[in-house]
C-alpha cells in the first residue's frame, strides 16, 4: 500500500456503529456496511455467535443472506466493523487471524472510554495492518 487510504463515515453510520457497540457491551459487536463506488450506504448489524467478551464470530446463515442482498443490490462489502468494549481500537491477534476480506476496510469502535467512543480503520493483508484515515 503506497499510499494511505482515506475513509469517509456518513454521521448516521459512525452514530449507527457508536450505538451498536454500546447495545451490545460488555460484548463485541460486528457487522458489514455495503456501499457503492467508495461510498458507504448501508450498515447491517450481525449476530455475535461468540459467547464470550473479546470476540466476534457471525453467524454464517445470516451473513451470506446479507451478503447477496449487498450484492443484489448492486452494492460491495466495504467494511467490516467490530466493537472492542474495554479495549483500544486496534486490531488484536484474533483479529488479524480472521481478517478475510483484504479489500475491506476493518473499523473497530473502541469504548474503553464510554463517553469519548473512538472508531479506527485498517486494512489488513497478510498478516500486516494499515491504518486508513476516517473522516
Amino acid at each position: 500500500m503506497s499510499e494511505p487510504e482515506h475513509l469517509v463515515i456518513p454521521p448516521s453510520i459512525r452514530k449507527e456503529i457508536v450505538a451498536h457497540a454500546r447495545d451490545h457491551a460488555p460484548r463485541e459487536c460486528c457487522g458489514v456496511i455495503a456501499g457503492r463506488d467508495g461510498e458507504l450506504t448501508r450498515l447491517h448489524r450481525l449476530t455475535n455467535l461468540e459467547p464470550g467478551v473479546s470476540r466476534y464470530l457471525f453467524d454464517d446463515e445470516e451473513f451470506y443472506r446479507v451478503y447477496w442482498d449487498i450484492e443484489n443490490q448492486g452494492e460491495s462489502l466495504l467494511v467490516v466493523y467490530h466493537s472492542h468494549p474495554v479495549t483500544v481500537a486496534w486490531p488484536s491477534t484474533t483479529d488479524v487471524e480472521f481478517a478475510f476480506w483484504p479489500e475491506a476496510v476493518y473499523l473497530i469502535c473502541s469504548l474503553q472510554v464510554p463517553q469519548e467512543p473512538v472508531i479506527r480503520g485498517f486494512r489488513i493483508i497478510d498478516g500486516q495492518i494499515f491504518e486508513v484515515g476516517l473522516a
